[in-house]
């Protein structure tokens, strides 16, 4: 409970506070792309298994989905120019706030997946679905540079071979120490690995 009312209230301060700054980066997505919706609605695998839209400042072309996988290489041709910022300073996630505020998701929690990850877990894996996905947590932190680690050959296939089975690990890790206090930690530590983005 004192989880979700923190969510609740941080998620609407943060929405109000950051409407002038939605305003410009919504502005520059439809300067480059006039065609194109200012967000990215794609589906990710929520609390107990429930699907859900998740809000994002979309980053790509608009038939990114259709020409590309999940993963995304570090100089992926489906990037626009705005994108490509969005991306690199965490910018395109901050509309997640709608997620929060909606209960589909929360400040700290397991990063929501698609449905080709989250329908292969084992069942050890199935845990992480316990609990609502976050913004941030440990795996967010440790791949806060994913694309760089990816690379630009095979880079879904390099994904599920070598990131997706740590970032399990750490995901289940997450579930069971949940708490307050280590949802704290994580925010701090996610801020500043935020601050060393060069």
């Amino acid at each position: 409970m004192i989880k979700r009312l923190f969510d609740i209230a941080f998620s609407s301060i943060g929405l109000f506070a950051s409407v002038p700054f939605l305003m410009v980066i919504a502005g520059l997505i439809k300067i480059e792309d006039p065609r194109g919706p200012i967000f990215y609605r794609g589906l990710r695998i929520g609390r107990y298994g429930k699907p859900f839209r998740i809000y994002k400042f979309r980053t790509m072309s608009l038939n990114a989905e259709e020409v590309g996988g999940p993963s995304t290489a570090l100089n992926d041709p489906r990037l626009t120019r705005a994108g490509k910022f969005l991306r690199k300073y965490k910018l395109d996630e901050i509309p997640q706030l709608i997620n929060i505020l909606l209960g589909e998701m929360s400040f700290v929690g397991p990063r929501p997946q698609v449905e080709q990850y989250t329908r292969l877990y084992n069942e050890e894996e199935k845990v992480i679905l316990s609990v609502r996905p976050g913004l941030t947590d440990y795996a967010s932190i440790k791949f806060i540079n994913l694309d760089e680690k990816l690379g630009d050959g095979e880079v879904d296939d390099k994904y599920f071979r070598q990131v997706e089975p740590e970032k399990n690990k750490l995901r289940i890790i997450y579930v069971e120490e949940c708490s307050l206090w280590v949802d704290l930690v994580i925010i701090i530590k996610t801020a500043i690995s935020l601050f060393k983005i060069r």
